[in-house]
């Protein structure tokens, strides 16, 4: 199987992707759910850390640290630093970020490695792009650079306009994008006859955007 395939495999073991009615944020109904907080054990962590790394490594694109917003990417970018250290023998330096600003101690918003160079900013999926945008402020104020994104899952959806939010960090803010599996993967494994299918074609049609090119 494809890396996709074995991500999307694990998502659906774990739960942590549901096919069935859900009503996002957004208010659309989606024939399908992705809570990548459920990847909540050592194994599942491993192997996600694993299937990002080789995404990454496959995508071309060239960092010097990684940076995992709060919640969801802290958990993300440190089993990726991992799995770059077990498969590639390179030691990559994380960063998080704090939601809340600590005033005591060490004090501040940034927690683990310095910012510097080429950051890879690491999350679960991208819907309105609001917290890479934050992420991309305080890497700049820092003096780092963004370069690019990951992510587990690309929904390929469109957002406010006709381009989703992982296009529009490329054209609006020049980052390269790379995600582990799409809408697209997963169409391609479920069976062509089955209800679930016929539910995330529909719902591709409607709200899915232009490929990404």
């Amino acid at each position: 199987m494809s890396i996709a395939q074995q991500f999307l495999q694990l998502a659906l073991e774990k739960n942590v992707l549901k096919l069935g009615e859900f009503t996002l944020k957004s208010g659309r109904v989606s024939p399908y759910f992705f809570n990548a907080g459920l990847f909540d054990d050592g194994r599942s962590l491993q192997l996600l850390g694993d299937y990002f790394a080789q995404t990454i490594v496959a995508s071309g694109i060239e960092f010097d640290g990684l940076f995992g917003p709060a919640y969801k990417g802290i958990p993300l970018a440190t089993s990726i630093a991992v799995a770059y250290q077990q498969r590639y023998q390179r030691n990559i330096p994380v960063t998080f970020n704090r939601k809340e600003v600590k005033d005591h101690g060490e004090g501040g918003q940034l927690m683990g490695a310095p910012l510097q160079g080429r950051i890879l900013i690491v999350d679960d999926v991208v819907s309105a792009g609001t917290s890479v945008r934050q992420s991309i402020d305080l890497i700049n104020q820092s003096g780092a650079r963004p370069v690019a994104v990951a992510v587990a899952l690309d929904r390929q959806e469109k957002g406010v306009d006709d381009i989703s939010a992982m296009q529009e960090l490329q054209q609006n803010h020049g980052l390269q994008t790379t995600a582990i599996a799409c809408l697209d993967d997963l169409m391609a494994m479920l069976p062509d006859d089955s209800d679930e299918a016929g539910r995330v074609a529909a719902y591709r049609r409607r709200y899915g955007c232009q490929q990404n090119g």
